[in-house]
Parts: C-alpha cells; sequence; structure tokens
C-alpha cells in the first residue's frame, strides 16, 4: 500500500513538473529597423509577466523565457517602444521576425479619413481603416499580428487625489497588489537592473507597473523625495525608491491592522 502510495505522490509530481517545462518556453527572434530590415543591436527586452529581460546581440537576435499569453516589452533608444504578445505560432514557427520604427517615422502624423458604413457588420468590418503601429511578423508567413495598445493617461486620476495623498497612494498600492510584487522580480533580475541603470524615460517602469509617468513622479512626491531626485535619477533609483516607500506603505498598514 505505501508504495502504491509513493509510487502515485512521484508520478504526480513529474506531471505536474513536465506541464510546468511545457508551460515555459524559450522564445528567440530577431529584432530589426522596419525602415531597412537591419538588425537592431541591444534592444532592451522585459517579459512583462515573468519580469525578466534580455538583450539583443550584434545579430539582432535574442532569446527569453516564455509562455502562450506572456506580455514582451521592446524597447531602443530612438524607436517607439512596442509590446507582442506570446502566441501558440511562436512556438510551432520558432524564430521570429520584430520590427521597430525609429520615432521620426513613428510620430508622423496620421490622417485619418470618414468612413461610410453601411450598417452590415460583415461589410463594415472589411472597409473600417486599421492603423497598426504595433506589429510583428513569423518569418515564413505573410501576415501580422497585433502587438498592443495605447492607455489612457491617468491626469485626471492623480489630480483628483491631489486633496488627500493617502488616498493616492492606497489607490496605486493598494489596488494593485499583482504590480507592486513584481518590484521585488524587477530589482532580482540583472538584466533588468542593468537595462533601468542606464535609462531615464521611466518607460519600462511604466509598463510593467502599468503605471503612467505621472503617476510613478506623485508616488515619489507622496513618499517625500524631492523634485530634483524625481526629475534626476535613473531609472533603477526610481525603481528602489518605489520599492521602499511601497515597503513602508506595508508596514504602516500592517501597525494599523
Amino acid at each position: 500500500m505505501m508504495k502504491t502510495y509513493l509510487l502515485t505522490s512521484l508520478l504526480l509530481v513529474f506531471t505536474v513538473f513536465s506541464w510546468a517545462q511545457e508551460d515555459d518556453t524559450i522564445i528567440q527572434g530577431k529584432v530589426l529597423n522596419s525602415a531597412n530590415d537591419k538588425a537592431l543591436e541591444n534592444v532592451n527586452i522585459v517579459n512583462l509577466n515573468e519580469v525578466i529581460g534580455t538583450t539583443t546581440d550584434a545579430e539582432g537576435d535574442f532569446e527569453i523565457r516564455a509562455k502562450v499569453n506572456d506580455t514582451l516589452y521592446f524597447s531602443y533608444l530612438g524607436f517607439k517602444s512596442i509590446r507582442v504578445r506570446v502566441t501558440n505560432d511562436w512556438i510551432k514557427f520558432g524564430n521570429i521576425k520584430v520590427k521597430m520604427t525609429e520615432l521620426g517615422i513613428a510620430l508622423e502624423e496620421v490622417v485619418v479619413r470618414p468612413v461610410q458604413l453601411t450598417g452590415y457588420v460583415e461589410v463594415d468590418a472589411k472597409i473600417i481603416p486599421v492603423y497598426d503601429n504595433y506589429r510583428y511578423r513569423i518569418a515564413g508567413l505573410n501576415s501580422g499580428y497585433e502587438g498592443g495598445s495605447k492607455k489612457p493617461g491617468a491626469v485626471t486620476k492623480v489630480l483628483s487625489a491631489i486633496f488627500n495623498p493617502a488616498d493616492f497612494l492606497y489607490n496605486v498600492f493598494g489596488k494593485r497588489p499583482k504590480q507592486m510584487r513584481k518590484l521585488r522580480k524587477m530589482k532580482e533580475d540583472d538584466e533588468i537592473r542593468n537595462l533601468l541603470a542606464s535609462k531615464y524615460d521611466r518607460e519600462t517602469l511604466m509598463a510593467v507597473l502599468q503605471l503612467e509617468k505621472v503617476d510613478i513622479d506623485e508616488i515619489l512626491n507622496n513618499c517625500n523625495y524631492s523634485e530634483t531626485f524625481i526629475r534626476t535619477a535613473n531609472d533603477l533609483q526610481i525603481l528602489d525608491a518605489i520599492s521602499e516607500c511601497y515597503e513602508e506603505y506595508k508596514a504602516i498598514n500592517r501597525s494599523k491592522g
């Protein structure tokens, strides 16, 4: 009886381990300049779900651990940052090509022309124009896939909290436990720390924590950091400051309970 129980337990552990192995996949790919298909070296890539990072090599190649539905965040100086969702296609076709657009091109004005709709969904769906600045392409396929969308600003939310800073910190920290837990992961990943140490745009922090820049500034302001620090600190220093503020916030909440 004991042997049967032990064998069953080992089988269960092996099965769970196998499933875990299948869920985690090493995604490989290449990042190119969309204007000329030249490889981009040292592009920063962060898995926003797993909070791990990597960079492209001299040939633009990269690999990173991810699973289906994870979101990869690509950022590179002078280029428009993009988000790309991991799909089953990546695992099936293997190597992928991600094309990034230079900011000068990405910021060109988009003229939206009026569309005459018929009222029939099947017809209208085919004639409505799609403006997709976030796209990637799988080698061997002629189709692209949407990589993400912009988030609305948070100015109104911040302004409404100015008169009660404690409410603002609660809204940011208390209502985002999942995002705040990523702070520790970010601090433990050397690739991400190296990336943040050389950046001052807050973009990666915004993407991982799902915050706007104005939110980050307001967090630090409410945690008694000076305007000079907020304006001049690199992203790694900002990460450490937010993390310290969050730990203090949790300690105060525990003492109140």
